[in-house]
This record gives structure tokens, sequence and C-alpha cells, in this order.
């Protein structure tokens, strides 16, 4: 895998140049991190404005599932790496790519693909891997589904094999629930594929994301890994809502973590932050899902580690030294955008940040989204302190304070406004 020896300079031919598909809130602050290092960033995505679009050196707007599109970005930026910050990629011409030497696909063009897709990674967890996980099948219609659910049992799990914040995700309790779980995941994948998972539900304890670190050990120069101490978190909807790290687990726990993460990382290769999400039932530990990029539970690291995640990301892509110290228990909250069902508002404004602000050991951080809508993640507060039950209080509070509103001189917004409030 390619190693810069020399970083060159930003907008001139000796530049070091990353591409970055998808330019959200997390590949904002991979941005930020990689130009600290001196890196000329390109981020592209499928609308204008999107958060990195704000701070890349060039930005790009394209349809990245289409993959004319992506390989003729690609011949025209000639970046020596190519970063997916998304899942909804067209990941054969990432493929193809990397096979010609084009450029580095971080972690790999293999791992963004399986990965993408959680038939595939699921498969690889399981059937090549053997790592312990909730017992599953797929369905391509209503009719496989059921006879998925028969054999399951209820309650289960349904998520669309290709989606993202946990978008299309329900929990069938009953066969009540069968017609309307079946079609919220049809609405809510990624990439239209009309196929599901169906999990068995785990009456697991809590769950947690571990950060795993791939790079290069300076000492021996081989493939080296790194993990971040554990983040717990709470989702609504399948949507992260707070982090925390770390989350309290057991030794046994915490080993059993370490090495699945290390397994299912090793296995997909490459160099970079990964997100592997796991449950946990007293000592045992379930593999969930893993992210081949920084997590959005991750953003809690932007206060508790010495270097976060988007910094480790950027360290591990240059092949730069990897640091996880932790140095406090910190937490994040979210701040949702919130309009009237099925509407959105654009050039939203934010009130309340001075309060927020006041909040011990409590930043905040505005990504800048150009459309406010119901649950759409517009902001985050993260906050540090003794213990983490205090780093929580304080993270909700801050984020509890913050408005987004709307501006009725805007054309096209509603007037609605929401809050964060802890459920």
């Amino acid at each position: 895998m390619y190693t810069p020896d020399v970083i060159g300079t930003p907008l001139a031919p000796n530049a070091t140049k990353v591409l970055l598909l998808g330019s959200g809130e997390l590949g904002r602050e991979v941005t930020i991190a990689l130009q600290r290092y001196g890196v000329e960033v390109h981020a592209a995505d499928r609308y204008e404005g999107a958060p990195a679009h704000h701070v890349a050196d060039v930005h790009h707007t394209i349809d990245m599932t289409d993959p004319s599109a992506v390989r003729a970005l690609i011949d025209e930026v000639r970046p020596q790496f190519v970063v997916p910050e998304i899942e909804a990629l067209a990941t054969d011409a990432l493929q193809d790519v990397e096979d010609e030497g084009l450029a580095t696909v971080i972690p790999t063009a293999r791992a963004t693909r399986l990965t993408m897709n959680r038939e595939g990674i699921r498969t690889l967890a399981d059937r090549d891997l053997g790592l312990p996980n909730s017992r599953h099948v797929f369905a391509s219609s209503y009719d496989e589904f059921l006879e998925g659910v028969r054999r399951i049992g209820m309650p289960c799990v349904v998520k669309p094999v290709m989606s993202s914040s946990g978008k299309g995700q329900s929990y069938v309790r009953s066969e009540d629930d069968l017609r309307r779980s079946w079609e919220y995941a049809m609405s809510g994948a990624r990439v239209s594929s009309g196929r599901v998972i169906i999990e068995q539900f785990v009456p697991f304890d809590y769950e947690i994301t571990l950060l795993t670190v791939r790079s290069v050990d300076p000492d021996s120069g081989d493939d080296a890994t790194w993990f971040c101490e554990p983040i717990g978190h709470r989702q609504d909807r399948g949507d992260y809502v707070e982090s925390w790290q770390p989350a309290q687990m057991t030794t046994a726990a915490l080993e059993s973590a370490r090495s699945v993460a290390a397994r299912i990382t090793g296995a997909l290769g490459g160099r970079g932050v990964f997100g592997v999400e796991l449950f946990v039932k007293g000592d045992d530990v379930y593999f969930s899902e893993v992210s081949p990029r920084p997590h959005d539970t991750g953003m809690v690291t932007m206060g508790s580690q010495r270097f976060s995640e988007f910094d480790l990301h950027a360290r591990a892509i240059l092949g730069l030294p990897i640091d996880t110290t932790l140095i406090s228990p910190g937490a994040s909250a979210v701040i949702y955008g919130r309009v009237d069902s099925g509407e959105s508002a654009a050039a939203p404004t934010y009130s309340g940040l001075a309060e927020a602000l006041t909040v011990p050991e409590t930043e905040v951080r505005i990504f800048g989204k150009p459309v406010s809508h119901e649950r759409r993640r517009m902001g985050v507060a993260f906050s540090t302190a003794e213990t983490v039950d205090v780093a929580r209080e304080r993270a909700t509070e801050a984020a509890s304070t913050v408005t987004v509103g709307i501006d009725p001189a805007t054309p096209g917004t509603t007037s609605d406004s929401g809050r964060w409030g802890r459920s």
C-alpha cells in the first residue's frame, strides 16, 4: 500500500491529493485533519453545500452511484488516495481504479464493497471467520420475508441490506408489524436492492463501538492494529443519539471485543479507522456491523482522546504514527433538525450557542448542512468530565439548548423549529 515519503504543497503540481467520496459531517472533520498535514483534499457529494464542501480545497458534485461519473472524477483529480465516506458508491469503479494502480482506496476497494452491503459483511463474519453473531437470513420478496421471519422467530430485527444510520431498520414483535416493517425497509434502503436481512433479536446488555485503527508500525514497517477505548451509545430507531467513552466492560468482554475487531478488520485489510459495532451480554460479545471509516458514535473522541478518530484516520492513511490515548471521560449528543413531517427547510438558523457553551468542558460543532428536516443530524455537542455520567449530562444539556430554526426570509422554508432532548 502506498505511503508518501514526502507531502507536497496543496494546489501545486507536487500536491499530495485525497479524493473524499461523500462529504458529510464525518468527511468534514477528516478533511480538516488531512489538511493539517498539508494534504490537498477534494470533496465530492451528490448535492451542493455538503459539510466537507465548505472546507475542502476543491469540491465536486456528482452521482457517486454512477461508475462512469466516479471514474471520470478520479481521472480528472488524479489523487494518490480515494477515501470513501459513505456506503452508496459505485464500488466496481473503485475496484477497477485499485486494480489499475491509479490510486490507493482506503481501506481497500474490497472492504468498501463488502461493508456497503450487509449480506457481504455478514457472510464474511459468519461463514469465513466464524465470528459470534445473531442468527439471520436474507429475503428478496415479501413472501421470502415472511418465510424468513418464520424461520428466525419473533421478536426479530429487519434492515435493508444497503442502508446507513438506522434508515429502514425496524423491530418486529408480532404479525401486525410485518407489512409495515417490510415497507419501511424498502423505503429506507440507501441503494434500491429490494433485499433485507432478518436478524434474531439478541437480548444484549448493551452495545459498543470499538474504533479499530490499522496502519504501519513505525518500528517494523509492518501492518499493525490499535484500539481506542470502547464507546457506549444509545440509539433511537437505529440512529445514534448519544455516545460516551469509555464504556464500562468486564476485562473478559473487552478482550473478546478486541479479538473480534482485530479479526474482521484484518480480513478486510488496508489502512484507516474502522468502526466495529458489537453487542455485549455479560462476557459474551457478538459481531453486528463494521464501517471502514470513522463512525458517527466516535464524534465523542473530539473531546475525549488526544487525537480524535478523524486525526487517526488521517494519520493511518498517510502511514503516520498512531496514538489512541484517552485523556478524559467524554460524551457526545446529537443536535437534530426538526420540521413538519415530510417537509424540509432550506438555510436553517441556529440559536442558543452561547448558552450551550457555558456548560463546563463542552464544545459544539454545527455541520452547516444546507437543508434541515426531521431527524437530520445538524450538529453535535461533546463534553468531558471526571466521570462518564457527568459528561453525558453536560453534552445532553448543551445539545438541548441549541435550536435549529427557520429563516422566514428564505424561500422554501417552513415556520417550525426543533430541539434535541433526551428521551
